[in-house]
């Protein structure tokens, strides 16, 4: 629950709810929550608009947060929990700031499930996290961030019954979902994109233990085989989806499942626009072009991509969710509007959260972005530098609302 705030109005500014223009509107807000969106009193035209707060739906908070550099791979492993959980709330804050105002964490754990209660209770603030376990084998995508002979990992499950167990152990947490994985990736070291991770059996007990549990599983895949097993296996939303073909998109449409493309890191990985080994940097390659041959067309089809950066604070920056926007539009013929929508209110519905943000509406949580321009009219004023303030759960975290 947020700390007690007064109520607040801002008017006289151009207002997009999530879906739709309401022209000029005022909207008003106490305790964290909006309590009404009404026609502004004022129909002076204003170079500033109000949009709800971005929702990336994949993320990974758990990255080094300060200024200096570091070894991505190896500052996890030798920096304490302690500190690690203060570098995690520090990017979820700085993301808050670039106007993403709800993160699902992909690959979390008992830190970020510190850092997301810590901010749901007011203790910090902070904007929404979610969290995800991951259910994976050894030698998966999941295990092979950690180099083979360091002693201390994350858990793995290798048996049906060591996935079910893992599933409930997650539940007990309190994580609010899972992630599987049915292929290989790009930034795990030795991997193979087409590897298989687990068995049908293994990704069938995990669906279901977590499905009983109540708990949405996400399903990382890069292959076309991967495709077809989290699809078989009833995953609820797939990332990156590099392997989609068109036979897949009557099954995707007709269930309405999410896809978050992350289109910006794989680019820069593959471009070399930052520092990574060359492994992983052909991997990118072959994942960008095989993405960009099946993704020609799939957006017109109506798949439903939604706003997943896979940001981590080094490839891809707690802030450059709007560029990924941007990307999104150009890759896959949108409208400004409808990229929006997949940023905001479709996002915010793809991870359990559709009648809490992503629209501005009277009951929704007061989370909103004041930018100059009209970004549902023109994307390319979806620009960070672009933005005035930003409310997170009522409170003003980056610049100062207009007068």
């Amino acid at each position: 629950m947020s700390q007690s705030t007064p109520m607040q109005r801002l008017e006289g500014a151009a207002l997009w709810d999530g879906e739709n223009f309401l022209g000029t509107a005022a909207i008003s807000w106490e305790n964290g929550n909006i309590t009404e969106v009404a026609p502004s009193d004022s129909d002076a035209p204003s170079e500033y608009s109000i949009i709800p707060g971005l929702i990336d739906t994949h993320v990974h908070l758990g990255g080094y947060a300060g200024e200096g550099k570091v070894d991505w791979v190896s500052w996890p492993l030798v920096t304490p929990s302690e500190e690690r959980t203060l570098h995690i709330a520090a990017n979820a804050q700085k993301a808050a700031r670039a106007g993403v105002t709800t993160l699902r964490d992909l690959a979390g754990d008992r830190h970020q499930l510190a850092v997301s209660r810590a901010f749901e209770a007011g203790i910090l603030e902070g904007p929404r996290v979610l969290v995800h376990g991951q259910v994976g084998m050894t030698a998966g995508h999941g295990d092979l961030f950690t180099p083979p002979h360091f002693p201390h990992r994350e858990p793995v499950a290798d048996s049906p019954d060591e996935c079910r167990k893992l599933v409930r152990q997650w539940a007990r947490a309190g994580t609010h979902g899972v992630k599987i994985y049915t292929s290989g990736g790009v930034l795990s070291m030795g991997d193979k994109v087409g590897w298989r991770n687990q068995t049908n059996e293994e990704i069938a007990t995990t669906v279901n233990e977590a499905h009983a549990l109540g708990m949405p599983v996400a399903a990382h895949t890069h292959s076309t085989d991967g495709v077809d097993i989290a699809l078989a296996q009833g995953a609820d939303s797939l990332e990156h989806g590099t392997g989609i073909i068109s036979r897949h998109w009557p099954v995707l449409v007709e269930r309405n499942i999410p896809v978050a493309p992350t289109l910006l890191i794989n680019d820069a990985i593959a471009d070399g626009r930052i520092t990574i080994s060359a492994e992983a940097q052909e991997k990118a390659k072959a994942v960008v072009e095989e993405r960009n041959r099946n993704f020609d067309g799939a957006g017109a089809a109506g798949v439903r991509f939604v706003l997943g950066t896979d940001a981590n604070g080094f490839m891809v920056e707690f802030g450059d969710q709007m560029e990924e926007v941007r990307l999104m539009a150009g890759m896959f013929e949108w409208t400004p509007e409808r990229a929006l929508v997949a940023a905001t209110s479709d996002a915010a519905d793809a991870v359990g959260l559709g009648s809490t943000v992503g629209k501005l509406q009277a009951g929704y949580g007061a989370d909103f972005i004041v930018i100059k321009g009209r970004p549902w009219e023109n994307i390319q004023d979806l620009r960070t530098e672009n933005i005035v303030a930003v409310v997170s759960r009522g409170r003003v975290v980056s610049g100062e609302l207009p007068a």
